[in-house]
């Protein structure tokens, strides 16, 4: 660029602004700016921001006092033109704004504000002989003060251009940013045994297992001994504590005691939960069944006059992911990237783990659970993977919006799954629909792979807009679960019933356990119990601050809100009449966890819920890998359960109430159960013998259950594919929901009800609503919803830009100034 040249740049904030801001560029970087850079800029008086460039041009605003660009954050652009195109679409489509998309699509690592707390990086060595003098004073105030806003830092040392001066020391690990500080990587541990070094001589050795031999007391601790030689060489190798104690016949306190006695040391070894990273196999020893080998030829993936877009269909444990394996090698040939999506971040750990096998350091992995720092150089190292950078990503929802050089493939895996779905805060996304687009975008191949498709995706492959491959046979013909009912209407008849548990759940959970098999009990509600209730005047206890009845949790023994996470101790009487006998009412994971600990006191039991994971986000990874390495019998859980995770040692699922799920007022609700119910029990038997589901339900005869039990999603869709066409529902039309909140009701009601009567002007019958949802308050915020149901044809764009416009003079009016507008597209 010519020097002498005045330049100006668009930039995009990651604030909720319906424009791009323009700021001039001083003469001394006209050669260093670039469309996609990070730059820093001040906005909205003296906040400063880090913002992306989109735009360099020559076009003076019309406003006269056009603001600097304070300094560039990056000698290269670190957000490609592509992704920006694609974050426009984003926003455009799903009725946001593109600093919305920014401000979720960067890493924070790369969004410094001023507003972003800073500290001494807890592993700073305190060498300060290399920094620069800027770089004392930051670290002066900060060994000071403890932290400090970056705006604090500004105003102390009167240096404009703070950010890049952070930038730097953030990569030199001298400081830190607040938000990493709370989210540092926990390093998975393992503990392992080994035999003290002493009894390595033979001698020793002998004198120990004759004093152990010439004790009655000692005996449990001398089958510990045996056992414990035999599977360490003798002592030579250390052992994995969870493998050594997988069988439930050894004697926890006698290993106890010669751990205590120094004859056995346990000792804690840090490790990555990525195993395998070199390569250790090759894709061409995965021989593949018939009905992979036909799925992989019409995939085609080499082929570019196949189908963009593939629907596989295949039962659980059909082999999905080794097929999966065959395409990622076939694109790794062509030199591209392939991005794998999964819904939750516990799955990303056991499929990361295989692909590492096959492919090395080539693959990464992307989410949530990583720090701030490493999801930054996720980000690079996909920007650049000829640099020894990552060729296929892994990752939950966000992994979609890393910077790929030149994508080839897009899976899906569970391509059903609502997980998929952004709720807050905007963008309102689904991944897998946004992720079909930026394959479009990048010339690549989309696989959708799942047991149970959503009735849109499985509409479009059906009526060929998908190509849909269908795999109904499991990998290994291993046979599909047997799947029994039990009536509850009967066991209660018979009383048969104890607690919540048929006695046909019980005794396989007994025989199960007898077999040292491992059992998954599935309850879709967290918690003791669903509510306490007075039954002499049935008050009930509700939250404060929304419309909703209070949980019992017995491990807080407190009852909780599971909207707002408002909690109060357990009353000891009715406020109202005074009674002191309150009755529990429902109940839900806890309570089921609790049951199974008096009725098998000897299984070891754990329980996969928002409550047991929240405590940190390792937990969740924890719990699973403690399942999957025979740790726990019964596992207990919500939907978390339900996802494609593989355990090879469970027998038994039970399903504990499946009419709670059916009987949800949602046009969904029977999809969904479908789907929840089939995810569960693909739990069971999936890989050397066949297993067995239960289901408990006071209604055997639902058409839903009826499904479930033959594996028919056929009959299921067309069940349900009918219902949509008469009804209207997609995928026969487009559905938008435009929720208002606000915490007066009758300055809600109003509005509600005049934005609805503006929309029916230009929409019609279209338009329904405004009513209130069953939860009608929360956090103090009265919510109303308005649907707007478009059939097929109707201009979907031209649609949006009506609804922003009346939105939009409507919260002109001062009245309206605390209302929040939040429009959903496509909703779940």
């Amino acid at each position: 660029m010519d020097e002498r040249v005045t330049y100006f740049a668009d930039v995009v904030l990651p604030l909720h602004l319906p424009q791009y801001y323009t700021y001039r560029v001083p003469l001394e970087y006209n050669d260093g700016i670039m469309v996609g850079q990070r730059v820093v800029v001040q906005f909205g008086g003296s906040k400063v921001y880090s913002a992306v460039v989109r735009k360099v041009h020559q076009q003076a605003p019309e406003y006269a006092n056009v603001k600097y660009i304070l300094g560039i954050l990056d000698p290269q652009p670190v957000v490609t033109e592509l992704q920006l195109e694609f974050w426009e679409w984003i926003a455009q489509y799903y009725m946001c704004c593109v600093g919305d998309v920014m401000a979720v699509a960067l890493p924070s690592a790369y969004r410094l504000q001023s507003e972003s707390f800073i500290e001494v990086h807890p592993d700073f060595s305190g060498e300060i002989s290399n920094l620069s003098a800027n770089e004392m004073k930051v670290l002066e105030l900060l060994s000071t003060n403890g932290s400090a806003k970056v705006s604090d830092i500004t105003k102390a040392l009167n240096f404009k251009k703070i950010l890049p001066l952070l930038k730097t020391m953030i990569e030199k690990k001298i400081i830190i940013m607040d938000e990493e500080l709370k989210q540092r990587y926990t390093p998975k541990t393992e503990t392992y045994l080994k035999l003290s070094p002493e009894y390595l001589d033979h001698d020793k050795g002998r004198e120990l297992f004759d004093s152990l031999e010439g004790k009655a007391s000692s005996h449990k601790q001398l089958e510990v001994m045996l056992k414990f030689m035999q599977q360490t060489d003798f002592g030579k190798q250390p052992i994995r504590k969870s493998i050594f104690t997988r069988d439930k016949e050894l004697s926890a306190s006698a290993l106890k005691t010669l751990i205590k006695n120094g004859v056995i040391t346990a000792y804690d070894q840090q490790e990555s939960r990525l195993i395998d990273v070199d390569k250790t196999q090759s894709v061409s020893n995965i021989k593949l069944s018939e009905q992979q080998q036909n799925a992989f030829d019409k995939i085609d993936i080499n082929n570019p006059e196949a189908p963009q877009i593939t629907l596989i269909h295949g039962v659980t444990s059909s082999g999905k992911t080794e097929l999966y394996i065959k395409l990622i090698n076939e694109v790794i040939k062509q030199g591209r990237q392939v991005l794998y999506l999964l819904p939750e971040i516990a799955l990303t750990a056991q499929i990361i783990n295989r692909l590492r096998k096959y492919f090395g350091t080539k693959v990464g992995v992307y989410h949530s659970k990583f720090s701030p720092n490493e999801r930054a150089e996720v980000w690079t190292k996909t920007l650049c993977p000829e640099n020894g950078g990552y060729q296929v990503l892994i990752g939950a929802r966000s992994a979609m919006f890393l910077p790929f050089n030149d994508l080839g493939l897009v899976i899906v895996d569970e391509e059903h799954d609502s997980s998929y779905k952004q709720y807050e805060p905007a963008p309102r996304y689904n991944a897998r629909d946004a992720s079909i687009y930026l394959a479009h975008k990048c010339g690549a191949k989309v696989v959708l792979g799942t047991a149970t498709p959503s009735v849109e995706t499985y509409f479009n492959a059906k009526s060929g807009k998908y190509a849909l491959v269908e795999m109904d046979k499991r990998y290994g013909e291993v046979l599909m679960p047997e799947i029994r009912i039990a009536d509850m209407r009967q066991n209660d008849r018979k009383g048969s019933v104890r607690s919540f548990f048929s006695k046909m759940l019980l005794d396989a959970i007994g025989e199960a356990l007898q077999n040292n098999e491992q059992v998954i009990l599935f309850q879709n509600r967290r918690g003791f119990s669903l509510r306490l209730e007075c039954p002499t005047c049935g008050w009930i206890p509700s939250c404060s601050h929304c419309d909703v009845s209070l949980v019992y949790h017995k491990q807080t023994n407190s009852l909780r809100c599971h909207y707002c996470g408002y909690s109060i101790p357990v009353p000891a009487e009715c406020p109202q009449c005074h009674n002191t006998y309150l009755k529990m009412r429902g109940f839900g994971t806890e309570k089921i966890e609790d049951e199974l600990s008096i009725i098998f006191p000897d299984a070891r039991i754990d329980r996969l819920d928002l409550d047991s994971v929240s405590s940190g986000k390792s937990k969740y990874v924890d719990i699973i890998n403690r399942f999957e390495d025979r740790n726990i019998d019964i596992l207990v859980g919500t939907q978390m359960i339900t996802k494609g995770l593989d355990f090879d040692n469970v027998s038994v699922v039970g399903i504990m109430s499946a009419d709670n799920m059916i009987s949800f007022p949602d046009f969904r609700a029977f999809e969904r159960s479908f789907q929840q119910m089939t995810q569960v029990s693909g739990r069971a038997g999936r890989h050397n013998k066949q297993g067995l589901v239960i289901i408990q339900t006071y209604n055997p005869t639902h058409q839903v259950i009826d499904y479930v039990v033959r594996n028919d999603y056929k009959a299921l869709y067309n069940n349900q594919i009918n219902e949509r066409r008469i009804f209207g529902y997609p995928p026969y039309s487009k559905l938008i929901y435009l929720t208002l909140k606000h915490i007066d009701a009758e300055v809600l009601d109003k509005a509600a009800a005049e934005l609805s009567f503006a929309l029916r002007q230009v929409f019609a019958q279209r338009v329904v609503g405004p009513e209130y949802p069953m939860v009608s308050r929360v956090r103090n915020m009265f919510i109303k919803n308005i649907m707007i149901r478009l059939e097929k044809g109707f201009p979907l764009g031209e649609a949006k830009r009506k609804i922003n416009d009346i939105a939009g003079q409507m919260l002109t009016k001062k009245e309206y100034s605390r209302l929040r507008f939040i429009p959903d597209v496509d909703p779940m």
